[in-house]
């Protein structure tokens, strides 16, 4: 059964930085593509970054690309986000999913206020 867990979230001043974990159990992790997507408040789901298998070629959406670096440790089963300069737009519950899948787990919230 896949289970995915998010951790790391909380709140962070704007300019702030954050990184966020996925720990990933129930599938063969290192066999597959991840995303990172988040849902702010109201609204739907936002695909943040991809990473493929292997840990190389990540791609971000515009709004994060050169803030977000996305990585992963397939030793660990663990998808990572690390979330840099960030800005109040950025609050919304932060969900790590297989490629092509909708996130299963709880996600983990990320603030950023002052």
């Amino acid at each position: 059964q896949v289970q995915l867990v998010e951790s790391g979230g909380g709140l962070v001043q704007p300019g702030g930085t954050l990184t966020l974990s996925c720990a990933a159990s129930g599938f063969t992790f290192s066999r597959f593509s991840m995303n990172w997507v988040r849902q702010a408040p109201g609204k739907g789901l936002e695909w943040i970054s991809t990473i493929n298998k292997a840990g190389g070629g990540a791609t971000y959406a515009d709004p994060v690309k050169g803030r977000f670096t996305c990585s992963r440790d397939n030793a660990k089963n663990t998808l990572y986000l690390q979330m840099n300069s960030l800005k109040p737009e950025d609050t919304a519950v932060y969900y790590c999913a297989k490629f092509g899948d909708s996130p299963r787990g709880q996600g983990t919230q990320v603030t950023v206020s002052s």
